[in-house]
């Protein structure tokens, strides 16, 4: 069964829900509530990853942010990857970083294949696209549109893919799949191009790359159309207030929804702890998704949180 159509009049749009804010609801937000605080640097301890993976078996590393380093024998994939020290078309102005890379760029493996989820400052990240694509033979997937931007800054080679496209890449096979978000990088690209997750499918089982999404019924189709996945990467920060974010980034209570939907058997929360990009503080995320854990023995078990540089591992079911 095809997903849900998601594309008219020159625009992409989350069917069946509403897209994002407008500028009158950015002007309320920032003239009607304060962010809370958050330290201005926090003391992070870089870890070093293999430079590959031998054993039949799946590393996971949180670098930062949405970028995680996913490394099976034979391929290592990169998502959504930053390294610079702000997420902003300026290097002056705009979201700045409050906790460093868990992994120093000169210490990633090899990368084989760059996943980019759609092309918000947070997550298509230029000077760190360009450092990889001179350092390694990286394949670079994206969504529609995104790829012609890539190109257009000697970024590459680059495949996009539509909600249900698939391509097959060293060690996997990666599935585009739906997302409820928007995108856009300046005043007028609004929802030109297209934004998702991804589905990564290989000998291991199935790794599910949330990226950047508010809570809807995409989750139910994708374990529909995949089945519950191994791993599932869950975006739970950048939340508040929720009149304003609801409809394109989860909270952690809708996180942990998402989680039993898919019922994956292990969730890593991703998408926090590194830039405030809204009213939550970057560490407040985390201490929510703990309480909605405690007295779960479920939850504790199988959600989990990493800090920038720490890594789980899991092996092949038997």
């Amino acid at each position: 069964m095809p997903f849900p159509a998601h594309f008219r009049d020159g625009r992409f749009f989350n069917p069946g829900a509403p897209g994002a804010r407008g500028l009158s609801s950015v002007l309320k937000w920032k003239l009607t509530t304060r962010a809370e605080s958050s330290p201005k640097c926090i003391p992070v301890e870089p870890s070093v990853p293999p430079a590959s993976i031998d054993s039949p078996s799946l590393l996971v590393t949180l670098v930062n942010h949405s970028t995680v380093l996913l490394q099976q024998p034979g391929s290592n994939i990169l998502t959504d990857p930053i390294w610079s020290a702000r997420c902003s078309p300026f290097s002056f102005a705009g979201p700045r970083r409050h906790r460093l890379p868990g992994v120093e760029f000169d210490r990633l493996p090899p990368i084989h294949t760059v996943l980019l989820s759609h092309n918000h400052y947070d997550h298509l990240d230029l000077p760190t696209l360009r450092r990889l694509a001179a350092r390694d033979s990286s394949t670079f997937v994206a969504p529609l549109g995104v790829a012609r931007f890539l190109k257009s800054q000697g970024i590459g080679p680059a495949h996009e893919l539509d909600w249900g496209d698939s391509l097959g890449v060293p060690g996997a096979t990666v599935h585009a799949v739906p997302a409820y978000h928007f995108s856009g990088r300046g005043l007028f690209d609004r929802n030109r191009t297209l934004w998702c997750g991804y589905m990564i499918e290989s000998d291991f089982g199935t790794v599910y790359f949330a990226a950047d999404t508010g809570f809807g019924p995409h989750f139910a189709w994708i374990r529909e159309r995949f089945g519950a996945p191994r791993v599932a990467l869950l975006p739970i920060g950048a939340y508040a207030p929720r009149w304003f974010m609801k409809p394109v980034h989860m909270n952690p209570e809708d996180a942990v929804e998402a989680h039993r939907i898919l019922g994956a058997a292990t969730s890593i929360a991703i998408h926090h702890g590194t830039f405030q990009l809204a009213d939550d503080a970057i560490d407040t995320p985390r201490r929510r998704l703990l309480a909605c854990a405690a007295g779960d023995s479920f939850l504790i078990d199988s959600f989990i949180i990493l800090n920038n540089g720490q890594s789980a591992r899991f092996n092949p079911r038997s």
